[in-house]
């Protein structure tokens, strides 16, 4: 929503980036146009499966509406970063599994590096369309390249 919002300023403003966060788990998404809330079999694992895969189609549609306009976007994994994601799953489970991978995982500042280099490196000028993990480019879900589901993805910008 906020994305579409802001795309006229965008596109006033280009040369622009837009840059959405996702996760590696989008490989392992499925859409269900026709149950988006998993009200006939919900899996949590799932549907935040499906949340990350509706981000690159999102973005990949957007980048395709608004190629030429000077505005790109892109899409990332910022890697396994130590947040409080999941602290309040109530699964005994996640909790004592954690604490060991706590020291191995990135830091916030390290997991925002991939969305600042995207954000604002030279290197990206003119770069639009791409999923990005360890800050290179790698092949996503392959949903996000149907021109005709991430049209239903939902995005409202204009074509």
């Amino acid at each position: 929503m906020l994305t579409n919002l802001l795309l006229d300023r965008l596109k006033a403003s280009a040369p622009a980036r837009v840059v959405t966060v996702s996760s590696h788990v989008q490989a392992e998404g499925r859409i269900e146009f026709d149950d988006l809330q998993s009200a006939g079999n919900y899996s949590g694992q799932a549907a935040y499966s499906q949340s990350k895969l509706a981000n690159v189609m999102f973005t990949n549609e957007l980048a395709r509406r608004l190629e030429d306009t000077g505005v790109t976007a892109n899409s990332l994994h910022p890697g396994i970063v130590r947040t409080n994601f999941g602290a309040e799953d109530q699964a005994r489970v996640f909790t004592v599994v954690s604490k060991p991978v706590l020291p191995f995982l990135k830091t916030p500042a390290q997991g925002a590096q991939a969305s600042i280099y995207l954000a604002s490196s030279p290197n990206m000028h003119g770069v639009t369309g791409e999923f990005f993990a360890n800050g290179k480019p790698k092949t996503a879900n392959r949903v996000t390249y149907d021109t005709d589901m991430t049209a239903r993805s939902g995005t409202s910008a204009p074509t």
